[in-house]
């Protein structure tokens, strides 16, 4: 539970009055400051919707004490620390996130594609950060949404229908290319027969903005979803994404064939492993037949409870924290190469200091710390499991 100093008052999180008091906070412009260390974090209110919300300070999540809500690893240990900043632009004045996207959010013609090694918006490539892949963006929204931290409570509640709530939440207020990213974002909501012709009304109708229209540039939504298969279809080939089994997503030839080489590890583990679901993130358009083509896609391999994880022994130390029931936040990498050291999770449970869990070479993560020990207090404690 969090508590908040917000002018002369203490608020838990689950007062009542809270609500009202950020309320007056936002319009006042009050910062209010956390109180999971005695000196406080400061701290800003945001809009979401009607209602309004405490949001950390851009940088400072590692400021938090490690058992606080509002708590993130350092920018370092993760891709995070290259983007932010300047890929991801936070504005603590108006609670808007601008965002820089590595991809094009509008096709004028052509093949769909992967993004080319080297290019900005390549996901397996070093970048010099200053635009989001694709892959990179998905990790971001992953992030605010809060699917990479875990605790024991969370077992058995987190379903598709609460991945989805918090993805939307997190995609509120942020901007790409000048309009809001959650109006081009698509996530399928939970299907059900009996709400099937509800559900693809609504489907249709957020599809407008990818429709195409003579004399102009066609714009593409994105597409978060869980991947049932990808498989040869009649003609060319298809995406079935779970929720929308009245719908596959087309794909050509030359974006299928190179599937295979450009996510192998992903695929690989998909296929080898029970306890692995697929998730997609692609623009894609609507053609005049109303067909959705994918233009650009990126996969992400995810536990069974959601948490990503690059390869089967990252998933066996996700696992084991899972099972012997751990608090943890899980790295990603966003746009860096899987030669960059970054940690696979931080524990959150072990007193005033998180610890670092690195899945890689002794050498890379005594490296990593090493660098970090000329910190006046370090910010964590690192463990490493040899690969």
């Amino acid at each position: 539970m969090a508590i908040y100093l917000i002018g002369r008052h203490r608020w838990s999180s689950d007062d009542e009055g809270l609500a009202a008091a950020l309320a007056e906070a936002h319009s006042e412009r009050l910062r209010p400051r956390c109180l999971c260390l005695v000196v406080g974090v400061e701290m800003y209110v945001a809009r979401l919707g009607e209602s309004y919300i405490v949001k950390r300070m851009p940088g400072t999540g590692s400021h938090h004490a490690p058992d606080c809500p509002s708590y993130e690893p350092p920018p370092e240990a993760s891709g995070l620390g290259q983007v932010l900043g300047s890929a991801i632009l936070e504005d603590p004045t108006t609670g808007e996130t601008a965002l820089k996207l590595g991809f094009s959010m509008s096709k004028l013609g052509g093949r769909s594609k992967l993004p080319e090694p080297g290019s900005p918006s390549a996901d397996s490539v070093v970048s010099d950060g200053s635009k989001l892949s694709l892959r990179a963006l998905l990790h971001y929204l992953w992030d605010q949404a809060g699917l990479t931290r875990w605790e024991p409570g969370f077992a058995g509640k987190r379903s598709w229908g609460t991945v989805r709530k918090h993805l939307l939440q997190a995609a509120e207020h942020k901007i790409a290319r000048g309009e809001s990213l959650r109006s081009r974002l698509y996530i399928p909501e939970v299907f059900t027969v009996e709400q099937r012709d509800q559900l693809n009304a609504r489907r249709l109708g957020h599809w407008r903005h990818a429709v195409a229209a003579p004399g102009r540039p066609q714009q593409l939504m994105l597409l978060i979803g869980e991947v049932k298969e990808i498989v040869p279809a009649r003609y060319g080939y298809r995406a079935v994404i779970k929720h929308v089994p009245d719908q596959a997503f087309a794909l050509d030839e030359a974006l299928y064939r190179r599937l295979g080489r450009r996510f192998e590890a992903e695929l690989t583990l998909w296929g080898a492993t029970d306890g692995v679901r697929m998730l997609t993130i692609a623009t894609f358009a609507v053609n005049e037949t109303g067909i959705p083509t994918i233009a650009e896609l990126s996969l992400m391999a995810v536990t069974l409870q959601w948490l990503p994880v690059d390869n089967l022994f990252e998933m066996q130390l996700v696992d084991r924290l899972v099972t012997e029931r751990r608090s943890f936040i899980k790295g990603l990498r966003y746009n860096v190469s899987p030669s960059t050291v970054v940690a696979t999770a931080a524990l959150i449970d072990t007193g005033d200091r998180p610890t670092m869990l690195f899945v890689s070479s002794l050498a890379e993560a005594a490296r990593w710390g090493t660098d970090r020990e000329s910190r006046e207090q370090p910010l964590a404690a690192t463990w490493c499991g040899i690969t």
